[in-house]
């Protein structure tokens, strides 16, 4: 039998019950890719993110109930929360190692966690018939596209209004779809759909924010950012743009820690 450590952490929040669950999984070596995947599937979490020691850096892979993903913010930030907090790691920065999103980087000061992530800027695109009609909520502004779909309305109320088919969403060619407008009490919100991977709505998504803080940067003509993702859990992030790369920061807070064995 096979012993492996679990934890789980609510990531861009301080506050327990808040955020974006993820579970994090040290292993000393990778197991296959099908056996990571029940685990995922086990936990049912937006994210489990598996990592394993190379050298003085991690290697580090996600995986949603329903398939390993090529970047997740929430997951990161988690994971070296763990490190920091629970593992004994001293250097103030970590360097994770990636299948398909290179090497990103969590810098840590005091109790906030800054992440180093590629841009995305999203560009137009052809609108598929009834993206928006599937979205159930106001006419959007404007419609983008990069991995995900990124949808802009007129105000944060329009978002929080969006009651999505989820069963529609999930049929068309996107891993994801992103929604946003400007915020009311920050420079703007957004939330995140992904049903095709097994989550309807991710409670808070470090991946968006590739996407959201360059549009925003450009479009309010500011380098520095504060956000919300407005999903029932909610969470916060303190974004800057920096041309091919975004820098997000936000909190974590650990909610268990325990054994799978399998």
């Amino acid at each position: 039998m096979l012993t492996i450590p679990i934890f789980q952490v609510d990531a861009f929040t301080d506050k327990l019950f808040g955020g974006n669950p993820a579970a994090i999984c040290p292993l000393k070596e990778w197991l296959p890719a099908p056996e990571m995947q029940k685990i995922a599937a086990e936990n049912n979490l937006a994210e489990t993110a598996f990592f394993i020691h190379q050298g003085h850096d991690f290697e580090l892979r996600w995986f949603t109930p329903e398939s390993e993903i090529d970047l997740c913010g929430h997951a990161t930030l988690a994971t070296a929360h763990i490190l920091f907090t629970q593992l004994n790691y001293t250097s103030d920065k970590i360097h994770f190692h990636t299948l398909k999103a290179g090497t990103l980087t969590v810098s840590k000061e005091n109790d906030l966690y800054t992440l180093d992530f590629p841009a995305r800027l999203p560009l137009v695109c052809d609108v598929p018939a009834g993206l928006v009609e599937a979205l159930d909520g106001p006419k959007p502004v404007e419609i983008l596209r990069s991995r995900d779909y990124f949808i802009v309305y007129e105000t944060e109320e329009d978002v929080r209004s969006l009651k999505p088919d989820f069963n529609i969403l999930k049929q068309f060619d996107s891993l994801g779809f992103v929604v946003t407008a400007p915020g009311t009490n920050s420079d703007f919100v957004s939330r995140f759909f992904a049903p095709a991977v097994g989550i309807n709505e991710d409670p808070v998504t470090g991946s968006a924010h590739c996407n959201l803080i360059p549009y925003w940067a450009a479009r309010l003509g500011k380098e520095k950012l504060h956000a919300y993702q407005v999903s029932d859990r909610c969470g916060e992030l303190w974004c800057e743009s920096k041309g091919d790369r975004v820098l997000m920061s936000g909190k974590a807070v650990t909610y268990l820690k325990g054994e799978i064995f399998i």
